[in-house]
């Protein structure tokens, strides 16, 4: 399929989404939404396509939703129906990102703003250089803070005393701190050595079982919630005993 605000680009088992407006800082508008609600559900039964690398054209990851072409429309006294429709178009991607099999790595370079926040939150993996920002822009411009999923994956990423702070203030996460805090693996030098690293451990990734690669995203998803530890056995076990029938070789780790 053809976009026409991002590119997807493989090498290999590994796919290369590129955010593509970078004369609008890879702002997020009506036609972003559907190309990225066309590409995550595409992924869904791509089999081919291992590990997802997301990055942005230019010198900023996503700056947010772009407020010259919104993708929810306020100059038309929208009814409150029109409004939730156009925010769970938003919802939509974030939740696809969590439900696709491939691990996604973010490399971010630069900014990572408002959804552009939560579309780096939703990513499995974030790795940035020093240039990048991560803000939670949604409390500054006099919405609340906790949008497109901000208020369930940040405190799992950094903690809830952290995450309160961070989606009530709207403060910038400079890289230094942000690593500190885990929220992103690791800070690089510069671009190249952005890519560099993530296509390394996307590469890495890659020598793997590939169901076995599926099938851990899928349980650290589910036990993000597990109601107990023995939930969280019963189905590691059960995918362990899986991939053990499949891969017998394993059974000599």
């Amino acid at each position: 399929m053809e976009y026409k605000t991002i590119k997807f680009e493989k090498d290999g088992p590994i796919g290369i989404l590129t955010l593509n407006r970078p004369e609008k800082r890879n702002a997020i508008n009506s036609q972003m939404l559907d190309d990225l609600y066309a590409f995550f559900t595409e992924r869904l039964t791509d089999s081919e396509t291992r590990v997802l690398i997301m990055k942005g054209a230019g010198s900023v990851w996503c700056s947010g939703a772009d407020i010259k072409e919104p993708a929810i429309n306020m100059l038309d006294n929208p009814t409150p129906a029109v409004v939730y429709t156009g925010q769970r178009r938003y919802s939509e991607i974030i939740l696809l990102m969590r439900r696709v099999p491939q691990p996604i790595i973010a490399a971010v370079q630069g900014p990572a703003m408002g959804a552009g926040f939560s579309f780096a939150l939703a990513c499995d993996i974030r790795i940035a250089t020093g240039k990048a920002r991560f803000v939670g822009t949604y409390i500054n411009i006099g919405l609340g803070g906790a949008d497109m999923g901000s208020s369930y994956l940040l405190p799992r990423l950094i903690g809830s005393a952290r995450a309160y702070r961070y989606l009530l203030t709207g403060d910038d996460i400079w890289p230094p701190e942000a690593e500190k805090i885990g929220l992103v693996s690791q800070v690089v030098d510069d671009e190249n050595e952005l890519f560099q690293t993530a296509m390394q451990m996307a590469q890495n990734m890659c020598t793997k079982n590939p169901l076995g690669l599926r099938m851990t995203k899928e349980a650290l998803n589910q036990n993000l919630d597990a109601g107990s530890l023995e939930q969280a056995l019963l189905l590691e076990d059960r995918n362990q005993t899986m991939l053990l029938l499949g891969f017998p070789q394993a059974l000599h780790r």
